[in-house]
């Protein structure tokens, strides 16, 4: 007999079902079978059993009860019956899409075949595979009538000429055939079936017309229970009263106007039908309702005896048993539920972290988030008590937990991608593949920099561009960028044939060779994986890409183990289709995709930890807390788009399945599975702009019932004072438990101190005998940056170290500098312009073809007027001088001078003439003529700001003028190095000439300091703003007395008024 036990929650029916165990079975060595519809459940469901089971009440033993799924259940009675095995059953829908594969190939261009060419192959047809199997779990009765020769309605006649002609590709009786010739023979025959005389299934949410039909067979011989949780005894019996004897169109329900509840009506629309079809399929049954606890007197319980009553009833304020907190994105809601789940643990010391439930509709993206929040206690790291809490994440899909499935996954993505410079980085950097080529994080951060540098953007070469139309520039490819790196390992930069090499430092050499092997390796791998092949090929390639790529430890042996695994049953599965059916790379992502999804094990659940799961696996178990992460708009419900192929969606009969109304079920079972606290999490706000989001639409509901009150909208920052004040968030003490944004908090709202000083009193005088001229001339050109690297040993600079995916189109004015700066060393070095040409195309900074080109001429435009400048001035062979000058002082400033020619030191570059190339060639001069006593003079050219050449030439100085003058400049660096000075080149260079052409000191800083402000003065300038501040005054600090009236103005003049005296500028 058929009996269907139901309760308002899933405790009482276990109670009750103990109570149906405890009675022994005939056969004492009979297992008793429980199916239950997941894994959560299973192992929730074994536990609480044991609290009644055993050799006395309580004694913990849970033995001899199997808990299968009941798909497994009742296809082991279809097995017995009809001798099919449902292992090897064709008709499963990841066998039936290899003959459903073949057929379409086959029909393509058939008139009545529509064109799939613009879908997914394999994904097309596991869609259809999976109609075929909802049509046979449904309506069995619609393949019969197709077998017999009818077709489906209008645009849809296609699918059972389709369906027949895979029934007649495979050969064997489809599930439809199947069922009632199962179904009679167990009705005839009971021991057909290997079950006991007792049979259970603990909480289906939905049966189909085929599980019906099953059940009703196997009752009439044995007891069947079926047990189901039912949030309202009261709308089972409005329900009972209006059902009809066949189960109705859903549109033609007349159960829909029982329900009284608006959350019941909303939210419980598959629950309803689940019952509608019990009575349309078996209306015998046996009705027997367990009455659950009486809900606690909080609103949660109002709100569940409410639900219990199928009436709206009011539930009362907002007592915290009902919270629902709007945050700012993903981030922000991962902390909000924090701190909810340590405040009810605090507040609360019973509760324990296995009573506390959160589930998530989208673990996936929420998963990294949770793994940072919670549990790194352990790592004695923890400022939040929430981090020594041990949370579990459990139904993960398994490309997240074994990364040999992720690079399979990988494999396949990048077998039809552009194989960006970022992919394969990333690959490479995965720690199988790492391991396998023995890298270590500096290993691969150095590997990411000699990418970066050797200008590989995407492609393996020419070729592997053909179909993006760039097969005749194969510049920025790996293979190109390789070529220079490997050249680099043996020549110099400044060979050019093939490629231009890359200078490779002898500590990068294994480096780079690793590099070319992983390329050359993936290469091969990538090669096996683009072409249409059978599946048992597609195996083969794969494996071997792991073995080529990918190593573990012995610890992590099980991962090659489960990956091999995964292969091997996809192969298993697809039978001898697998040797002779072709698949494209899209087919093999498509078919392995299914495979690798979240796959829960009964270990992930009830393990005494806070258990993190999607909604599915444990629905309707009750625990003290229920929290529900990330239901936000958009997400939650999933979306609802009807599939246009599917027959059943023209017209659905009651209880067929729904994704939008299941989502919904999903969120009643949780409000009735809460015993004390149900806890909402939601993007109320955009984490950007801060506008306000409407909360997903179920949950707009619940908030109607139970009133808007219950809403907590949390501030966008952790810190925040609000978070720190009793009573601001929804509780009477502060909400939030974390140390340090506390502290960021109070810093917050405390009084405004100004910053610190950069050094609070000046360092000591640095003993320094010999000051190399490069630090000398370095000083001169920036002071605050030499003090910061001379003295404090801090260098500026910004680097952008990730690898740039897209081919260059244009280039910003850096990147022509650079462009200009090289062609222009070259060209000075004497190398023709075609050579210089040939190595900026190799070096793959210019955008390809004509684009490249237009650049490049432009580049010349300003290069070759300099070279030609240059050329005029520099007499024979530049020559270069090392100086060693002893001042009075006993110290000496050495170095080497190079670009000497007849008695002039040149200077050409590409930039335009500014105060620091001027400032560089007078220290140098001054070197010089101090180091030689020789008379020279110094010439500096540059572009000019509009067109033409700048050129800034310095009269010969004297010797011994020369010595005094690098003295003086020795002492003001010595003093520079002690305190960071008010000095910067071009604002300095500016009020020296300003005053010296007789403006007054006002006059001269009022426009000396146009250099300073602004987006791109120098008061920007990294080492400025580090050292004084954003927006710092350059001329605050007043002057010596009888001197310029600022200390600014008074180096300026020290620095520069010499300079100027000897300087003659020409700017067109």
């Amino acid at each position: 007999m058929l009996h269907v036990h139901r309760a308002e929650r899933a405790d009482a029916l276990a109670e009750a079902l103990a109570d149906v165990l405890a009675s022994p079975l005939p056969d004492p060595f009979a297992t008793e079978v429980v199916a239950v519809p997941a894994k959560g459940i299973e192992r929730w469901l074994a536990q609480r059993l044991s609290h009644r089971l055993g050799t006395a009440t309580g004694g913990g033993v849970c033995a001899g009860v199997a808990f299968p799924s009941p798909g497994r259940v009742l296809g082991a009675a279809v097995h017995a019956a009809s001798g099919v095995d449902p292992s090897d059953d064709p008709w499963r829908p990841e066998r039936v899409v290899w003959p459903l594969l073949e057929v379409l190939d086959a029909a393509a261009g058939e008139p009545w075949c529509p064109d799939l060419r613009a879908h997914p192959r394999w994904a097309t047809a596991r869609r259809i595979a999976e109609l075929f199997a909802t049509y046979s779990a449904h309506r069995p009765g619609m393949l019969d009538a197709w077998r017999a020769g009818a077709d489906a309605p209008g645009d849809l006649s296609w699918q059972s000429e389709l369906w027949r002609r895979v029934r007649e590709r495979i050969g064997a009786p489809g599930p439809a055939e199947r069922l009632r010739t199962a179904a009679d023979a167990l009705r005839a025959d009971p021991s057909l079936a290997e079950l006991p005389e007792r049979l259970s299934l603990f909480g289906p949410t939905r049966l189909s017309t085929e599980h019906l039909l099953l059940l009703d067979a196997l009752a009439t011989h044995r007891d069947v229970h079926l047990w189901l949780p039912h949030p309202s005894p009261a709308l089972w019996a409005a329900v009972a009263r209006r059902a009809p004897a066949e189960v109705p169109e859903r549109a033609a329900d007349p159960t829909a106007a029982a329900v009284a509840h608006p959350l019941l009506s909303s939210l419980g629309r598959d629950v309803r039908e689940l019952q509608v079809r019990l009575t349309g399929a078996a209306p015998g049954f046996s009705d027997h309702h367990h009455p659950a606890p009486e809900p606690p007197d909080t609103q949660l319980g109002r709100l569940q005896r409410a639900l219990r009553d199928d009436r709206a009833a009011d539930v009362g304020p907002a007592d915290g048993s009902v919270q629902v907190h709007a945050c700012h994105g993903g981030h922000r809601q991962v902390e909000v539920l924090r701190e909810v789940v340590v405040g009810l643990l605090a507040a609360d010391p019973t509760l324990e972290p296995r009573d506390v439930l959160v589930m998530c509709p989208d673990i996936e993206t929420f998963a990294p988030l949770i793994s940072a929040a919670f549990g790194l206690g352990e790592l004695g790291t923890a400022v939040h008590p929430g981090q020594h809490l041990r949370v579990r994440l459990a139904d993960r899909a398994l490309r997240q937990v074994n990364p040999l499935l992720d690079t399979v996954g990988a494999l396949l993505e990048l077998a039809s991608a552009r194989l960006t410079a970022s992919q394969l980085l990333d690959l490479l950097a995965s720690e199988p593949v790492r391991m396998r080529f023995r890298l270590d994080d500096d290993d691969v951060v150095r590997i990411r920099e000699l990418v970066v540098a050797s200008g590989v953007r995407w492609g393996l070469d020419a070729a592997h561009r053909a179909p993006f139309h760039l097969d005749g520039f194969g510049q920025n490819t790996w293979a190109a960028g390789l070529d220079r790196l490997l050249l680099g390992v043996t020549m110099s930069g400044d060979w050019l044939g093939t490629a231009l090499p890359l200078d490779v430092e002898s500590g990068d050499v294994e480096r780079v060779g690793r590099l070319a092997e992983f390329v050359h390796r993936l290469s091969a791998v990538l090669g096996r994986l683009r072409r249409p092949q059978p599946l048992a090929e597609w195996v083969d390639a794969l494996t071997a890409g792991l073995d080529a790529l990918t190593a573990t430890t012995a610890a992590d042996e099980w991962q090659a183990g489960q990956a091999r695994g995964e292969l091997a049953e996809a192969l298993r599965t697809a039978g001898p289709h697998g040797a002779v059916t072709e698949l494209g790379p899209a087919d093999v992502r498509g078919l392995l995709d299914e495979r690798l999804r979240g796959r829960p094990s009964r270990a992930n659940f009830r393990t005494g930890t806070l258990t993190v799961a999607t909604l599915v696996p444990m629905r309707s178990v009750p625990h003290r807390v229920v929290c529900l992460l990330g239901l936000d708009d958009g997400v939650f419900p999933r979306a609802g788009v009807p599939d246009g192929d599917d027959v059943l969606a023209r017209a659905p009969l009651a209880g067929e399945r729904d994704a939008r109304s299941e989502d919904r079920q999903l969120l009643l079972d949780a409000v009735c599975a809460a015993t004390e606290h149900l806890v909402v999490v939601h993007s109320g706000a955009d984490e950007r702009t801060g506008a306000r989001r409407p909360p997903a639409v179920p949950l707009g509901e619940l908030l109607d019932v139970v009133g808007r009150s219950v809403v907590v909208r949390h501030p966008l920052q952790p810190f925040d004072a609000r978070n720190f004040a009793a009573g601001a968030l929804g509780v009477a003490r502060p909400f939030s438990f974390d140390r340090a944004e506390l502290d960021g908090a109070r810093a917050a709202v405390g009084t405004k101190a100004p910053p610190a000083p950069f050094l609070a009193e000046p360092l000591p005088v640095r003993d320094e005998p010999v000051v190399a001229l490069d630090d000398l001339v370095a000083f001169c050109e920036h002071p605050v940056r030499a003090f910061l690297r001379q003295r404090v040993g801090l260098s500026l600079f910004t680097r952008d170290d990730d690898p740039d995916d897209a081919l260059p189109v244009e280039l910003d004015g850096l990147a022509q500098y650079a462009i200009g700066k090289r062609m222009l060393a070259d060209r000075l070095a004497g190398l023709d312009l075609a050579h210089c040409r040939a190595a900026e195309w190799r070096r793959g900074d210019l955008p390809p073809g004509p684009l490249g080109e237009a650049l490049l001429a432009r580049v010349v435009d300003g290069v070759e007027p300099l070279a030609g400048a240059a050329a005029r001035l520099a007499a024979g062979e530049p020559g270069s001088r090392d100086v060693d000058v002893e001042l009075a002082d006993g110290t000496r400033v050495v170095g080497t001078l190079d670009g000497l020619h007849d008695g002039t030191l040149l200077r050409v570059e590409y930039s335009r003439l500014k105060a620091g190339q001027r400032v560089r060639a007078w220290v140098r001069l001054l070197a010089l003529v101090a180091g030689t006593g020789e008379s020279w003079r110094a010439v500096s050219l540059g572009r000019a700001a509009r067109h033409g050449i700048a050129r800034a030439t310095l009269a010969p100085v004297a010797p011994e003028r020369a010595r005094e003058l690098l003295a003086d400049l020795v002492a003001l660096r010595r003093e520079g190095l002690c305190a960071p000075l008010p000095l910067a080149t071009q604002t300095g260079a500016g009020y020296a000439n300003r005053r010296l052409g007789g403006a007054s000191p006002d006059i001269a800083l009022t426009d000396a300091l146009r250099d300073w402000t602004g987006a791109i003065g120098e008061g920007a300038d990294d080492a400025h703003v580090r050292v004084w501040g954003a927006g710092a005054e350059l001329a605050a600090e007043p002057g010596p007395p009888g001197g310029e009236p600022t200390r600014f103005g008074e180096l300026a003049m020290r620095l520069w008024l010499p300079l100027l005296a000897q300087e003659a500028v020409d700017f067109p």
